[in-house]
């Protein structure tokens, strides 16, 4: 942290989260650059050795470890909206996040919060049946996502909740991410990513790439670098 961000007494501490142990992303690459790791579960995409390596490194490296969990759903890498049963979802939750915990335990790790991935986390900004299946699921976990049903449930549950960000995404007019596919939903141009980070970081606690994104590791490099130059200091919420 800077002198002059001491003096106004603002608060430049901000984490770099990435999506790892997606079978598709530079786990090395990423780990070496973030400050908080969402794991895959399995159920999207994964498996127990993935998520053994990515829990190592990050322990190795004191990267915080995240549960990213999904709908049981791999052939559309957890991006289509499902209808499960509050039951069945709140087992599923229960089912990855117990799955991480054991193997971040054996890898000299923890985990240290929830986030859904894909069409679960957009479904649980406003179906509250299944937000409360992801909390129900998630033990006493802090949440990292945008606000809506999930992270409004969390908190008035006494649950932390951390609002994050997305540089590599377009968000629309309501200031939620343009739907994937239309035009302007992704953000590829590093340049845009670095400023897009550097405008978002003050409005947020964690800011999040996307792993599966082409360039992702110079992205997030890139995107270090410009914060750490702005004053900023990259660590994990956990």
């Amino acid at each position: 942290m800077t002198l002059s961000s001491c003096a106004m007494g603002v608060d430049l501490r901000v984490d770099l989260n990435a999506d790892l142990g997606e079978e598709i992303t530079d786990d090395a690459g990423l780990l070496a650059v973030v400050t908080s790791a969402n794991v895959a579960c399995g159920f999207h995409a994964g498996n127990a050795a993935i998520m053994r390596e990515v829990c190592a490194e990050a322990a190795r490296l004191g990267v915080a470890v995240g549960a990213q969990v999904s709908y049981a759903d791999r052939e559309n890498f957890g991006r289509m909206a499902l209808d499960v049963a509050y039951e069945t979802l709140r087992a599923q939750i229960e089912e990855q996040v117990g799955t991480l915990t054991s193997i971040a335990a054996a890898e000299g790790t923890s985990v240290t919060y929830v986030k859904p991935h894909g069409a679960l986390y957009h479904r649980t900004m406003d179906d509250r049946d299944q937000a409360r299946a992801v909390l129900d699921g998630s033990g006493t976990l802090p949440v990292l996502g945008m606000p809506g049903a999930l992270w409004q449930q969390a908190a008035d549950a006494g649950r932390a909740v951390w609002r994050e960000g997305f540089p590599d995404r377009g968000y629309d007019k309501g200031g939620r991410l343009v739907t994937r596919g239309e035009p302007g939903a992704l953000v590829t141009e590093e340049s845009a990513i670095v400023a897009n980070a550097l405008a978002l970081a003050s409005r947020v606690e964690s800011l999040c790439l996307h792993g599966d994104s082409p360039g992702a590791v110079a992205h997030a490099r890139s995107v270090r670098a410009a914060l750490e130059a702005a004053g900023w200091e990259l660590r994990a919420l956990a």
